[in-house]
C-alpha cells in the first residue's frame, strides 16, 4: 500500500477537484440558466485535470523515485491513479447527478430536445442519464488519465 501511496492521494485530490469544479459549473447557472454554454464551458476542466495529473507524476518522482523517474514507472504511476480514479467515477458521477445538479439532466433533455439534437424527450433521456454518465465518466476518466500521462512523462521523466 505504501508504494502507491502518492496515487492514492492524488486520485483522491482529483476526485475532490472534479465536485468542486461541478459546484462551480452549478453555482455559475451551467446547468440551469446558462446551459446552452455547458458543452463548450465544460471542457475547460481538462486543464486543471492535466494539472493534477502533472502534480502527481512530479510528486512520484521526487518523493518516491527521489528525482531520477523512468518513461515506464510514470506511465505505470499515471495508470494506478487513472484507475483509482475510474473506479470512483460511479460514486463521483453520483454525487454530482443526486446531491449537487439534479436539475442537470431534466434541464439538459429539455433543452436539447428545444434545440432539435433529439426529436423527443425520450430519445434525450436515453442519453442523458446517471447509468450512461456514470459508464462514459469512468471510461473517460481511464482513457483520459492514461493518455495525459503517456504525454506529460516525455517532460518528467529522467533522461
Amino acid at each position: 500500500m505504501s508504494k502507491i501511496k502518492i496515487e492514492i492521494k492524488w486520485a483522491i485530490i482529483f476526485v475532490i477537484m472534479t465536485l468542486l469544479w461541478m459546484i462551480l459549473e452549478n453555482i455559475s447557472g451551467l446547468h440551469g440558466k446558462y446551459i446552452d454554454y455547458h458543452l463548450y464551458l465544460t471542457n475547460l476542466f481538462a486543464i486543471p485535470a492535466v494539472w493534477v495529473m502533472v502534480l502527481a507524476l512530479r510528486e512520484k518522482k521526487i518523493k518516491f523515485y527521489e528525482g531520477n523517474i523512468t518513461y515506464l514507472q510514470g506511465l505505470i504511476s499515471g495508470i494506478i491513479i487513472s484507475l483509482i480514479i475510474a473506479a470512483f467515477s460511479p460514486l463521483t458521477q453520483w454525487i454530482i447527478s443526486y446531491v449537487i445538479a439534479p436539475e442537470y439532466f431534466p434541464n439538459v433533455i429539455k433543452r436539447s430536445v428545444e434545440l432539435g439534437f433529439f426529436n423527443s424527450p425520450a430519445e434525450a433521456e436515453a442519453n442523458f442519464n446517471y447509468k450512461n454518465y456514470a459508464l462514459q465518466s469512468t471510461i473517460f476518466a481511464f482513457v483520459f488519465g492514461t493518455l495525459t500521462t503517456a504525454i506529460a512523462m516525455i517532460f518528467i521523466r529522467k533522461k
